[in-house]
């Protein structure tokens, strides 16, 4: 049984994976609560209605960003302590998820995943099916019709609005939760067939807020750190 972690927006994902039996757990982290104190509640909760305990588990795949910074280090951290008792474990990008999505929902061919960055920006990525053809990059919301052009592109339905300037409206999936789940089902069956990944690496393609305003605090950082691992 391996179990999927998404932490890294305010809607968490979570699924348990027992060769072709999947249960998922979709919950939306709303004003005045966190993913600290929604996350392993809502994994308990997922894991009765499996039947399953914690030795159960075979190992862990777990979003590593980019996102939210704080949500992404919970995802990650509980991962890795899970990690602690012998489990493997498995990162993968949100991009990599969102291009697991669309195909699930029956999208093909070459199109963008775009994806809140906050301060005006977005997060993006170029994808053919399930594989990427482009790094991931940040780029001004701005910039976005000259990046993209006339491709098709997807994002959340939360940033469509910052996107009505600047995009017309291209990929829709019909039941975006749905289709999230299930390419997080996706994952959990792929990655277990490859190398584990321990520890996990965060991937968060931005420096943090306290970074920005005081850069000179941070200098003597590697872009692993500041930014994370690329994926």
């Amino acid at each position: 049984m391996i179990l999927g972690l998404d932490t890294a927006t305010e809607i968490l994902h979570l699924a348990l994976v027992d060769g072709q039996r999947a249960w998922t757990k979709r919950v939306v982290v709303g004003v005045g609560r966190s993913h600290s104190v929604e996350l392993l509640p809502s994994l308990n909760e997922l894991m009765q209605e499996a039947g399953a305990s914690a030795p159960d588990l075979a190992g862990v795949c777990c979003c590593a960003g980019p996102g939210g910074f704080t949500s992404i280090r919970i995802g990650v951290a509980t991962a890795e302590g899970l990690a602690l008792t012998g489990l493997p474990t498995w990162g993968f990008s949100s991009f990599l998820l969102r291009a697991h999505a669309l195909e699930q929902a029956g999208i093909n061919g070459t199109f963008w995943v775009l994806l809140d960055g906050q301060r005006n920006e977005v997060f993006l990525q170029r994808w053919d099916g399930t594989r990427p053809t482009h790094e991931a990059r940040k780029a001004p919301l701005a910039a976005l019709p000259d990046l993209i052009g006339t491709e098709s592109w997807w994002a959340p339905s939360s940033l469509l609005p910052k996107l009505e300037a600047h995009l017309q409206p291209s990929i829709r999936v019909e039941d975006e939760g749905n289709s999230m789940l299930a390419g997080l089902v996706s994952l959990c069956r792929e990655l277990p067939q490859t190398p584990p990944e321990n520890p996990i690496h965060p991937f968060y393609l931005r420096e943090t807020d306290a970074e920005v305003n005081f850069p000179e605090a941070s200098v003597h950082l590697s872009d692993a750190l500041r930014k994370g691992i690329a994926r």
